[in-house]
C-alpha cells in the first residue's frame, strides 16, 4: 500500500474509533465477514452512537467534509441501515432535507426504495458508516439517479481502501470522503503499540489482497 499524508483529522477519527472499539485488530482470531473474507479488522462503527461526545465529534466531522466539500448539496441520503442515524444527524445540523436508502424496494405498500420527501434534479449526497468493497454505496447511487437524482458525492465514518471499491467508484463517478480509513488506522495502532512492526507488514498485506488473505 503506497504511503500516504495522513492530516489531523483523519488521525483524531481514528483515534476516536479505536477509543470506543468501533475497530478492532485480532492476527490470531480473524474476523469472519459476510462475503465469506477472512479479516484481521473488523469494523462496526454502530458503537460510536452508544458514547455521546464521541457521536457527537464524528457528527461534527461529517457536517464539515459535506459543508466544505460538497456545497451545492441540497439533499442528504443514508445508506441503510448503519448510514441511516448518521444522514439523520448531519441533516438535522446542516439544515438539509433527508432520505433514506434501503437495499431493496419494500414487497409491500409503495414498494418504495427511496424513503422520504425529494424532487428530481436535487443534488443529493450519500452518507455511509463505512466503505468496504462499495458495493451497498453504489447500489444506493444507482437507486437515486434511477429517480432522477444528481448525486455529487459519497462521504463516509471509514474507508478500508481497497483498490476494487476506488475504481468502482471512479467509474460509477462518486467524488468519495472518507473521515478516517485504513492505513491511518494501522499507523495510528503502530504508533500506540497496540501492533508491532510484524504485525503492520500482515495487516498491510492482508489489505492489498483481502479475499486471497490466509493469515500470514
Amino acid at each position: 500500500m503506497p504511503e500516504k499524508i495522513i492530516t489531523t483529522n483523519e488521525r483524531v477519527v481514528a483515534e476516536k474509533l479505536l477509543q470506543v472499539r468501533a475497530v478492532q485488530l485480532d492476527l490470531r482470531h480473524p474476523f469472519t465477514w459476510s462475503s465469506g473474507w477472512k479479516s484481521p479488522i473488523y469494523c462496526d462503527n454502530r458503537r460510536v452512537l452508544g458514547f455521546p461526545y464521541v457521536r457527537d465529534f464524528i457528527k461534527s466531522e461529517f457536517c464539515n467534509v459535506v459543508f466544505a466539500q460538497f456545497p451545492e448539496a441540497g439533499l442528504l441520503a443514508g445508506v441503510a441501515t448503519a448510514g441511516i442515524p448518521w444522514g439523520a444527524m448531519i441533516a438535522d445540523q446542516l439544515k438539509l432535507p433527508y432520505v433514506y436508502v434501503r437495499s431493496k424496494p419494500k414487497d409491500h405498500g409503495l414498494g418504495q426504495q427511496i424513503e422520504g420527501y425529494y424532487q428530481a434534479g436535487q443534488p443529493v449526497v450519500v452518507i455511509e458508516d463505512l466503505v468496504s468493497t462499495a458495493n451497498s454505496s453504489l447500489q444506493a447511487v444507482e437507486a437515486l439517479r434511477r429517480e432522477g437524482l444528481k448525486v455529487i458525492g459519497l462521504v463516509s465514518i471509514f474507508d478500508y481502501g481497497f483498490d476494487t471499491a476506488k475504481k468502482a467508484l471512479e467509474k460509477a463517478e462518486v467524488p468519495a470522503v472518507s473521515l478516517s480509513d485504513y492505513p491511518t488506522l494501522i499507523s495510528l495502532a503502530l504508533e500506540k503499540g497496540l501492533v508491532t512492526p510484524e504485525e503492520e507488514r500482515v495487516l498491510l498485506k492482508w489489505s492489498a489482497d483481502p479475499a486471497g488473505w490466509t493469515g500470514t
